[in-house]
């Protein structure tokens, strides 16, 4: 019975090493900064940390990767995410997006922001600094809600 544990730990650790040279892509394209959802609407600067610290590595190309990021099969299990995310919505090109689509998101921002959605606790639970505030909820929400009532009459 020992031996077969022995076996198996060893081949257990044998697909854990192989797996180590099957890394994620992540790399990003060029983008221009002056697409930015943050160089666009230039948030004031509590907003604009909440943005960077809770919503950025996912929906952007300025993704800060943390060292488990390295490791397989984590790795591809949090590219996913951030795929995902970017695929959701991208705020490194938000000036891509019709007048439509972005009020669309920032409605979106509101919501999952206000029902504690986003950031995922999966998230959270790896980054402290994403854990979100009641006071840091309502100061996103409100301005981002000001943004798209303040859009909305621009277009009118």
């Amino acid at each position: 019975m020992k031996s077969i544990l022995f076996k198996v730990l060893i081949v257990v650790f044998a697909i854990f090493i192989v797996l180590q040279f099957f890394g994620v892509d992540k790399t990003v394209p060029d983008t221009d900064p002056s697409a930015d959802f943050l160089n666009i609407h230039e948030p004031p600067g509590n907003v604009e940390s909440i943005f960077r610290s809770a919503c950025y590595d996912c929906h952007s190309f300025e993704t800060t990767y943390p060292w488990y990021s390295n490791i397989q099969p984590v790795a591809w299990w949090l590219q996913d995410h951030i795929d995902e995310g970017r695929d959701e919505m991208n705020l490194s090109t938000w000036q891509d997006y019709s007048p439509e689509d972005a009020d669309h998101y920032l409605e979106e921002i509101v919501e999952v922001v206000e029902e504690e959605e986003m950031p995922l606790p999966s998230y959270t639970w790896a980054h402290s600094e994403a854990r979100l505030t009641h006071q840091q909820r309502d100061d996103l929400t409100n301005w981002v809600s000001e943004l798209g009532t303040s859009l909305q009459q621009n277009s009118d």
